[in-house]
């Protein structure tokens, strides 16, 4: 798993960087909008691949059928989802790339370069890491493996504290449906361990004020 420089700029000064990056914007179809979650107390992330249209639109990760699914897995609320202080979001690409011929076309290639490594580098209370999708996993794992690969192997990973999870996509339900390890094994080891590091359940549900830029 990467991990980022300690001598990296703090988050307070990199978001505003953040919400300003047109680096990508002549190839983005409907401009540049970056989309992410992020505070310095977060011990959770979730390194996800690229906002959606729906996200674009709304300007909020996961915010459709997509999180619907990933909040089940995790076994948490919307508003402990987002909650900045319980889980970090930061995709993969930080706008919508445009629609491929099935699903969304790739994050695009020039924007982790630019701000991943800095970015988690000033988060130092992350514990646990959930790699979702092929660019996420390919990136945080550093390994050329099919995404069925790094899923089955992810009792080696979460001891690392990193957990590789396929896309909450509806598009995926036959991959889950046929891997029925995934809900019988898998989910109660995630959810164990999200529950671990967000404390006890009253904790969990209270919303804390975010940093401010």
């Amino acid at each position: 798993m990467k991990t980022g420089d300690a001598s990296t700029v703090t988050l307070q000064c990199l978001l505003p960087e953040l919400r300003a990056c047109t680096a990508c914007e002549p190839a983005l179809p409907l401009g540049a909008k970056p989309i992410f979650q992020l505070d310095s107390r977060a011990p959770i992330l979730i390194a996800s691949q690229a906002p959606g249209r729906v996200a674009h639109e709304k300007g909020r990760p996961f915010d459709d059928a997509s999180g619907d699914r990933l909040r089940q897995w995790l076994g948490v609320s919307r508003e402990t989802f987002y909650d900045p202080t319980c889980f970090a979001i930061f995709p993969m690409g930080l706008c919508f790339p445009g629609k491929a011929a099935s699903g969304d076309l790739p994050p695009r290639r020039e924007c982790a370069p630019l701000w991943r490594q800095r970015v988690l580098a000033a988060l130092p209370q992350v514990g646990l890491t959930l790699a979702i999708g092929q660019y996420a996993l390919a990136w945080h794992l550093q390994r050329r493996a099919s995404v069925d690969t790094l899923v089955a192997g992810w009792r080696e990973h979460l001891a690392q504290g990193l957990l590789p999870l396929p896309h909450p996509s509806p598009r995926n339900q036959g991959w889950l449906r046929d891997r029925p390890w995934f809900e019988a094994e898998l989910l109660p080891a995630l959810r164990e361990a999200v529950a671990q590091r967000l404390g006890p359940p009253a904790r969990r549900g209270a919303v804390r004020q975010p940093e401010r830029a």
